[in-house]
């Protein structure tokens, strides 16, 4: 699954944020839009899952945050 992250400009430590995020995807992305300053991550976590993360990060963000975005999977490679 893929989410944008909206963390407005607050700075956001990618490191510390992604020790957190791998107990629960070993092959999460995140990175940051360097034009809007959200988050977009790839991950396999829920968005639930992602806003414990975040809470034990040290980032404190409201569901709404936290958008899903839609699948790009054609179903090509396991479908």
């Amino acid at each position: 699954m893929e989410y944008v992250i909206h963390v407005g400009a607050r700075p956001v430590d990618l490191a510390i944020l992604a020790h957190h995020l791998v107990d629960l995807d070993p092959a999460v992305l995140i990175d940051r839009d360097v034009i809007t300053g959200d988050l977009r991550c790839a991950t396999s976590a829920l968005a639930v899952e992602l806003l414990l993360a975040f809470a034990h990060a040290g980032y404190r963000l409201s569901p709404d945050d936290i958008v899903r975005l839609p699948s790009v999977c054609c179903g090509g490679c396991s479908g």
